[in-house]
């Protein structure tokens, strides 16, 4: 009787350690893991712009499954994480890159100016989603290649503001193209 006591008191416990993730030690695990993983990325993707990007994703799903990250656990699987982020990232280039060579190769002028066209279309639907402070903060970060900070301080907003609206537009461009396939 006194085991099985004991052995529920400790799953209790761990149980509370690793529910206990507070944002504090969430900005710790970003302020001591960043750098490696960046270095990761890097190496893998081999684009400033697109490691910074892989690394903000995978500590933003590990913000929505942090119950589940044990503290001892957290540099194996930031680094894993990292890893297997940066590696779909390149399956999706090299995938992206075959059908864009496929489909130039069989495109005729006609085939070419509707392919346009729907661009165009699709261009517009996307502005139209957009507020116009979400449209300044993606051409800011993607056409002007600026980080996060340098268009925080370029619109006088936060970099945790530009994350979001960064993060708030990708969605709905997301959702705007399942409509559109």
């Amino acid at each position: 009787m006194n085991d099985l006591l004991m052995r529920l008191i400790y799953r209790r416990h761990q149980n509370r350690r690793i529910m206990d993730n507070t944002e504090q030690q969430f900005e710790n695990w970003f302020k001591d893991n960043y750098p490696m993983m960046y270095r990761l990325a890097y190496s893998l993707l081999e684009d400033s712009e697109d490691a910074r990007d892989a690394v903000h994703q995978v500590f933003a799903n590990m913000w929505s499954r942090r119950p589940e990250v044990q503290r001892k656990a957290v540099p194996g699987y930031l680094l894993m994480a990292t890893r297997n982020h940066c590696l779909s990232v390149l399956r999706q280039r090299k995938a992206q890159r075959a059908v864009e060579k496929e489909y130039s190769q069989h495109l005729t002028t006609q085939e070419q100016r509707e392919h346009d066209e729907l661009m165009d279309e699709l261009q517009r639907m996307i502005d139209d989603s957009l507020t116009e402070q979400d449209r300044r903060v993606l051409t800011l970060h993607y056409d002007e290649a600026m980080t996060y900070a340098q268009a925080a301080q370029a619109l006088g907003i936060s970099t945790s503001a530009v994350n979001k609206h960064v993060t708030s537009s990708l969605k709905k461009i997301r959702n705007i193209l399942k409509i559109t396939r």
